[in-house]
């Protein structure tokens, strides 16, 4: 009964209360593209898949806006077979990091586990913008709290988070013209 009623608010249980995770793909510059969310205690793979089936990215002229990115940076979380095929199937690039117990897998098969998957140092390093834009998010009290209770109530407040977070880009700080 607990789960099923916090399951649909994006809130789940552990040692700290009721807490929810906001899970999210951001731009180069920052800049947050989509978010959704989920209760605390669910792991960060499964809403992968999700999340880049949601990409939607208006183009500058006319046309369908994007679905597919160039390329897809994560941390160890998003690794999984199936996060991998995905993006493979859609022509995608990856760069995710191989977390030690899946790479302690693969060298204890042998030749049936295969070969790693490409890794590139460079790019992985740039997946801090994703760090860097939640921290942007976080700076807005609401966000970092979450006092809302309903999901769809509080999906406004990262939204709005993320309208500044856009129009701040747009405009230059006294600093910036120096």
């Amino acid at each position: 009964m607990r789960g099923r009623a916090h399951g649909r608010e994006a809130l789940g249980h552990s040692r700290g209360g009721l807490t929810c995770k906001v899970h999210l793909l951001a731009d180069d510059r920052c800049r947050p593209l989509l978010w959704l969310t989920s209760p605390g205690q669910r792991g960060d793979s499964p809403m992968f898949i999700p999340l880049m089936r949601a990409l939607k990215v208006a183009r500058k002229g006319p046309g369908r806006p994007r679905t597919r990115p160039d390329r897809a940076r994560g941390d160890k979380a998003y690794s999984s077979r199936a996060n991998r095929a995905y993006l493979r199937q859609r022509g995608i690039k990856a760069t995710i990091a191989q977390p030690d117990d899946q790479r302690a897998n693969r060298r204890r098969r042998g030749r049936a586990g295969g070969r790693p998957p490409a890794f590139d140092r460079d790019q992985y390093r740039r997946r801090s913008t994703v760090e860097r834009c939640v921290s942007k998010l976080k700076q807005h009290r609401a966000v970092a709290t979450r006092y809302d209770k309903r999901d769809y109530i509080f999906h406004g407040t990262p939204t709005t988070a993320a309208i500044v977070i856009w129009l701040r880009g747009l405009t230059k700080e006294p600093s910036d013209t120096a």
